[in-house]
């Protein structure tokens, strides 16, 4: 299966920092932009999250909702309530 900008993604259920969603009920009217890091707490992982939650406010304003994806075994949620504090570009 492939997807293009544009194609509507399968919907799935998980959890997540924010508890459990549904993509299709979470998403609503919204575009969704996804983004993946090799592995969590690494300098990539760091960046991306500080820096999307940095642009929250642009995405915010382009009816757009980021979601990160990781497939680390480590918690996302250590990440909250801020992840701009990880951020070494802030």
């Amino acid at each position: 299966m492939s997807l293009h900008i544009g194609d509507t993604a399968p919907n799935f259920t998980t959890d997540s920092t924010i508890g459990e969603i549904n993509l299709h009920k979470w998403a609503e009217d919204s575009w969704v932009f996804f983004f993946s890091h090799p592995a969590d707490f690494t300098p990539v992982c760091t960046t991306e999250m500080g820096r999307t939650a940095q642009l929250a406010d642009e995405f915010s304003a382009r009816n757009v909702k980021p979601l990160g994806l990781s497939t680390s075994t480590y918690s996302m949620t250590t990440f909250e309530p801020s992840p701009t504090r990880m951020n070494a570009a802030q």
